[in-house]
């Protein structure tokens, strides 16, 4: 999972929560990030359709969907990554050795069977269950349990 990821839903929350259009420079300021990174995320959250761009004095992102309709799963699938992966793989097909010659394609597999569980639980995670438990002072609920 990536940090853009992090930044994604957190932008999206406090658009929702705010339910008006905000800069890069102010979402920047409440992630606390460098708004070129808010843009680079948003830019793909506009892609996909979960915010709108209003240029102008007037001007930012917007958040005007359901909130309880737009899942994490969502989100992973705008930014397109992946949440559970490899960053690098041990052995070498050119080895004889079936352990060092296999185990690259094994571990993949099963990171990619990681990556589909999680997506399938974050596919019951809501933008509105993330805001409601921020707001609702009942930190000790999961909200990785989802809507189920």
């Amino acid at each position: 999972m990536t940090s853009e990821f992090t930044i994604a839903v957190h932008a999206l929350v406090f658009l929702n929560h705010k339910k008006e259009s905000k800069s890069s420079e102010e979402l920047a300021k409440n992630v606390c990030t460098h708004p070129a990174r808010i843009r680079k995320v948003m830019a793909r959250l506009k892609k996909a359709g979960l915010v709108k761009t209003k240029e102008g004095i007037d001007g930012g992102y917007s958040f005007d969907l359901d909130p309880g309709c737009v899942t994490l799963r969502d989100i992973c699938n705008a930014l397109e990554v992946k949440i559970v992966s490899a960053t690098w793989r041990s052995g070498s097909m050119d080895l004889e050795c079936l352990i060092a010659s296999g185990m690259a394609d094994v571990m993949d597999e099963i990171y990619g069977g990681l990556d589909h569980l999680c997506r399938e639980r974050l596919s019951h995670i809501t933008i509105e269950q993330i805001d409601r438990k921020i707001f609702s002072g009942r930190k000790n609920e999961s909200v990785a349990r989802g809507k189920e």
